[in-house]
Formats: C-alpha cells, structure tokens, sequence
C-alpha cells in the first residue's frame, strides 16, 4: 500500500484541527470543552456532521460517544475501532484528543476513497470523555464502551457548581435510553493515535512512534500532624514540625526516584500546610504524591521503600502520619502484534521512529485490557500540552494519519 503526502490531506488536516479548536475557544487562545456542556456538545454535533460529509454512516451510543462506521463486505460482526477523545481540560490545547478523533476521520475517509469498501467494518469514534476535568470521574467514555464503568458508577457525581452528572447528561440528550447501551462486545481492535504531551520525539528527531506500555499510576495524599507553636519561643529539639517532616518526605521520594534510572517518575505537586503563616511552626501539612512506571513490582518496590521512609521520618520528627491512596491505575501493555506492525510500516516507509512507553494515561489503556490496543504518538512541540501553548506541526500531523492508514490498511483491507 503506498501513502504518500498529499496536499488534500495537509490542507484537510488544517482545516479540521482550526475548525474544531474554535469550539470552545478561550481568552487565551486554548480551548474549553467540558463533558456535556454546551461546546462539548456543539463539538460532537460538528464532528458528525462532517462524519456524514466523508460518507459514515453515524450514530451516538447512549453516554454521548460518537461513532462513524464504513461498512466492510465481510459478514462478520466484528469491528475495527479508532479515534480519541472530544473534550478537554479548562483552558487546554487544540490537539490533545481531538487530533486523534481528526486523524480517524481522515485515514478512514481516504481509504475508502482510494481503495474503496474495505473487508472489515472499521469505525472512527469521538469519545465523549477522557480527561475527568469537569466531574471527579476519568475515562467514562472508554469506560461505558468496555464494560468499566455502569450509569450507577456516575450517579452521585456533581461538578463544582453542583451540577449533578445524571442532568447534565440529560440536558445533552444522552442518558435517557434514546440510543443504544454504550457497552460492546463486537470491538476486534482498537487504535489511537495522540500527540506525545512530551518532548521525547522532537529531541531525538523522531516522527512517530508505537507505544508498548501505558504505565501505571499511584497516586496518594499524604497528610502529617504535629504541633503548632510559636517559631520564636520553640526550641528546634522541642518541635514537631509537620511542614519540616514533609519537606525531608519530598526530598527523599524525589533523590530515589531520581536515583531509579528506570524510567520511574515521582513527583510531589501539591502541598499545603496550616496554620500556613510565617511565624507560626506548622501544625498540619499534607502534600500529593504521584508515582508512575510501567512495571507493577517496580511500583510496588518503590513505594514500600518509599513509605517505610515515610515512617522512619515522623517518628524521628515526632509527628503522625496518614496515607492515602486515591488512585491505583496498572500498568498496561500496548498489543505486541500491533505495536510490532506499526514499526515494520514505519520502517517500510522510511518514517523516523521509536518503541517508547506512554507516561500519560489514555483511553487506550481501557481499551487495552478489553481488546488488541495499539497507541501511537506523533511530536509535540517542546512537550507543552494541557494548555494554550500545545503545538505540533502539519507535517508531523500527516505522518501520524498516513502511518494509521497503513496500519488499518493491513487491518481491514488485506
């Protein structure tokens, strides 16, 4: 199969990423577009209609995942699934999900333009959502489609105006049983393409690569209690100093994580203390702790390490010390049979590439314990994403829907 670059697709890709990006554009030039608010929808309706234009046949599921279908000769009922995420974080970037919901469209829509009806039905989908931004629930659009998450699991949720999901949902058109169940057990495979939202492909002059592991993530709160005091009548060897224990806690987990060389990342984000005044010692002070690799015993190593140190610093600093672990994410293996065919075309195109593993979380983490998953990243400008500012260049762009045209190519047509 030969994919070469063409202007139509340059100028479609264009196109599409300022057309989209004006959803919910800011003050700043990023966009906005939480789940179920007014851009979001506005955006799904926008992506369906030029859905339509390319000539798939569309429907939504019943969360508001958006699915464009071209249809293959092949009885089977088995489909080929590939896209992304609509929605955003406040004040987000223009590629971060949407150009894979973009890149689906296109490759789908070329193929069929060049090669015609493929054997296997392949689907483009504009998840409904993946960032978690507006309501404390991540994912629920992979999440509904394999099973993960139920309509139960969303119906004590309220944003921080306290809007409850449920209504939310409901003043979107979804949630009512208008459409079909979002839960599927057709799915054969599913692949996404997504910017880098690092810097790792620019620096080494790469223009795509194939992810074979989404890592997994702990995150905790970890909160101390000591005493307040007066900072000028305390002796030190008197004190128990939540905000001095803390900062020994963050420079140990930092230097270990440092000292790893394994590609674990710790970081420490978030810190607050109390009564947070300078002349008073720190009674209280809690911090965030997120820790992320692509091994499970990795991860479990080093927070055993990590926390036995934990204790060992507020007994010596007299203080208590709660743990509290809100998130557990396990790693997840990309298929190796995909992964494996992304770099043989690569290589076959003469595409500059690399094997990397994800430190971001994606939906292809859901899907990759539920199906074949393959994920693949194209270069972001000095790894800014999450904000205004995110960038990745045209011919960077192409690259990631050419390589997912040769990928689904293989997939559907041969």
């Amino acid at each position: 199969m030969d994919v070469k670059s063409t202007p139509a697709i340059t100028e479609e890709i264009d196109r599409m990423v300022e057309k989209l990006s004006a959803i919910g554009r800011t003050k700043n030039n990023g966009v906005t577009r939480l789940l179920y608010s007014p851009a979001w929808l506005e955006a799904q309706l926008a992506v369906k209609e030029r859905m339509e234009d390319m000539g798939l046949s569309t429907y939504f599921d019943d969360v508001g995942n958006l699915f464009g279908r071209l249809e293959g000769t092949e009885k089977s009922s088995r489909v080929i699934l590939t896209g992304s995420h609509i929605d955003t974080v406040v004040d987000g970037g223009k590629f971060d999900g949407a150009f894979g919901v973009i890149a689906s469209m296109l490759a789908v829509s070329h193929l069929f333009q060049q090669y015609g009806t493929p054997r296997r039905t392949i689907e483009a989908v504009s998840l409904c959502e993946e960032e978690g931004s507006r309501f404390n629930l991540s994912f629920w659009g992979s999440g509904s489609i394999t099973g993960k998450y139920r309509m139960k699991d969303a119906a004590e949720l309220a944003d921080s105006k306290g809007v409850p999901f449920v209504q939310a949902m409901n003043e979107s058109g979804f949630g009512k049983g208008d459409y079909a169940q979002p839960e599927r057990d057709d799915i054969s495979c599913f692949l996404e393409t997504h910017i880098e939202q690092g810097e790792i492909l620019e620096r080494e002059g790469k223009s795509w690569a194939a992810v074979s592991h989404i890592v997994g993530q702990r995150r905790y709160t970890v909160h101390l209690s000591g005493e307040s005091n007066h900072a000028g009548t305390t002796p030190m060897n008197f004190r128990k100093d939540s905000l001095y224990a803390a900062s020994q806690m963050i420079a140990h987990v930092v230097h270990a994580a440092k000292n790893q060389q394994n590609g674990l990342v710790a970081t420490v984000g978030k810190i607050e203390a109390d009564p947070n005044v300078g002349n008073v010692i720190a009674g209280e002070c809690q911090f965030s702790l997120d820790i992320r690799h692509h091994e499970e015993d990795v991860l479990n190593k080093f927070c055993e390490e990590t926390f036995r140190e934990f204790k060992e610093i507020a007994e010596k600093e007299n203080v208590s010390l709660q743990l509290r672990q809100w998130m557990d994410a396990a790693p997840v293996r990309m298929d190796p049979q995909l992964t494996r065919t992304g770099m043989e075309l690569a290589g076959e195109e003469g595409i500059p590439f690399k094997k990397m593993i994800s430190g971001a979380g994606h939906d292809s983490q859901v899907f990759g314990v539920y199906c074949p998953t393959a994920l693949m990243f194209v270069p972001s400008h000095k790894g800014i994403s999450h904000s205004p500012k995110e960038f990745t260049r045209t011919e960077d762009l192409e690259v990631g829907v050419r390589m997912l045209m040769k990928i689904l190519y293989k997939l559907a047509y041969c």
